[in-house]
Order: C-alpha cells, then sequence, then structure tokens
C-alpha cells in the first residue's frame, strides 16, 4: 500500500464516527486556511505549524490501525480540539499570553488524557488472559498517575530544551514582585534575604520595563505540572470507581481505549 493509500485509510477510519468527522472536517478546514494565509504572507513558520497540526490530526486514526485498538468518539474529539487548541490558537493566534490560564486549561487536559492513555494501557493487559498477573484497581490508577506525570515532566524537558537550543520561549516568563534567595546574603550564612515592592529591574543600566522581576520559566514549568497533577488525579479517581465496578462509569467509558477484539467480543 502506497502513502496515499494508507492516509486514504487513516482518513477512512475517522469517518467511522459522525461526531469526530464533522470535527476533523470543521477543524481541518480552519487549518488549511490559516496554511493558506501564512503561505500569502510569506509567514513560513506558522505554515509548518499548519502542515504539523494537519498531520497530528490523524495521530488518532494511525494509533487505531496499527495498535489494533478502538478510540472512544468523545476521547477522539477531546484530541483534536486539543491539538487546534495548543497549535493554531495557542501558538498561531497567542492565545498562550492573550488569553489568562490558556496554559493551565491545556496542561490540565493534557495530563486527564495521558492518565486515561496509561490508565488503558494497564487494564489491557490486566484483563488479558496471556499475562498471569492481576492487579487491583489503586494499583491501576496510581500507574495511570505516573504514567500521567511522567509525560508531564518530559514534556516539561523537551520545552527546556528547544528554549536553549534554538533560542525559543515556550517556558513562557512571569513577571514577581518578590523574590527570596541566600545569594542576596552578604555574609555568606545560608541566610534567606527577601527583597520584595519589586516594580522595576535594570539590566546594564536599562530599565526592563515590565513592572517587576522576570522569572524565566520556573514559576510556568511548576505551574504545568501542578495542573497536569490536578488532571492525572480526577482521572485515576475516575479510573479507579472504573474497575472497581468493572466498566459500570460512563465517564470513564467515554476516555479509555480498547482493543477492538474486546468490542467483538462484547466485553467491558
Amino acid at each position: 500500500m502506497g502513502k496515499r493509500g494508507y492516509i486514504k485509510e487513516l482518513k477512512a477510519n475517522i469517518r467511522e464516527n459522525k461526531a469526530t468527522f464533522a470535527v476533523y472536517i470543521v477543524l481541518r478546514a480552519f487549518v488549511i486556511t490559516s496554511l493558506i494565509i501564512s503561505l500569502v504572507r510569506g509567514d513560513f513558520e506558522s505554515a509548518f505549524v499548519c502542515a504539523l497540526s494537519r498531520v497530528l490530526f490523524l495521530v488518532p486514526a494511525f494509533l487505531e490501525k496499527n495498535l489494533k485498538i478502538e478510540l472512544p468518539g468523545t476521547l477522539e474529539i477531546i484530541v483534536l480540539l486539543f491539538i487546534f487548541a495548543a497549535e493554531i490558537l495557542g501558538e498561531l493566534n497567542a492565545y498562550y499570553v492573550k488569553v489568562p490560564c490558556w496554559d493551565d486549561i491545556l496542561h490540565t487536559v493534557n495530563g486527564f488524557l495521558c492518565a486515561a492513555v496509561g490508565f488503558a494501557l494497564i487494564d489491557i493487559l490486566n484483563r488479558n488472559e496471556k499475562f498471569k498477573f492481576q492487579l487491583s484497581p489503586l494499583y491501576v490508577a496510581i500507574v495511570a498517575f505516573c504514567f500521567s506525570m511522567t509525560i508531564g515532566v518530559l514534556w516539561e524537558f523537551f520545552e527546556f530544551g528547544v528554549d536553549n537550543l534554538l533560542g525559543m520561549d515556550m517556558q513562557k516568563d512571569v513577571v514577581i514582585n518578590e523574590i527570596r534567595s541566600v545569594s542576596l546574603d552578604p555574609t555568606k550564612t545560608n541566610t534567606v534575604i527577601a527583597k520584595s515592592n519589586i516594580n522595576e529591574v535594570l539590566i546594564n543600566g536599562e530599565a526592563l520595563g515590565v513592572g517587576g522581576y522576570l522569572d524565566i520559566g520556573l514559576y510556568d514549568t511548576m505551574k504545568d505540572l501542578i495542573v497536569n497533577f490536578i488532571g492525572a488525579v480526577i482521572f485515576s479517581i475516575i479510573g479507579f470507581f472504573y474497575i472497581k465496578n468493572r466498566g459500570n462509569g460512563k465517564i470513564a467509558r467515554n476516555f479509555i481505549p480498547k482493543l477492538r477484539e474486546e468490542i467483538k467480543e462484547g466485553s467491558v
């Protein structure tokens, strides 16, 4: 099968769910429009982001085909919206800067989704007759939580690497008005010295002009991990009761992928 035939097959998988396909078509139209506008303006960096988004839209179908799993329609739609919100709205339309808490919302959703994926991976193995172990609901929930947090940490590593190697600013800076540090202690006795009410900072004699001290990514990183933690905890609790009641949870069922063999057999 050629490359074009493979892509057509992925798109055919998307068409199987009418709601998912409708969302995919609408979002793709927005992305193509943004791509054309970016090319006309000569903004090739934005054009690349648009092209990347189109490729990412096919990731759910790619996973379904190659891993022989079935993604719930709700999960697929949220993944598509997440990609659009992060790349097109966040990056191209500067929602990360213009909309308060935009980054926090996306990281919370990411923590929730990654916990769902980690949960599904363990739960599928847990119910597979080829494996000789049975994990408790609590253990599966903890593994799902750890999986989500690991992905969150790896993403922060990626942001740090991109910022330092490519000169980008993925770890957004935060303006703060108070710092506490032992480095400011002239006695060198490990005493914390606080500087509060910081309204201006000079760099080489020139005012920074942001109304305070500019933190270079630490606050953003910790905030991202905290909201990722919240999303992971929320789904881990939902997943715990899902296994505890063996598939009766309506919320969890909309986010947990299943093997296609299980769906054919009618199992939960």
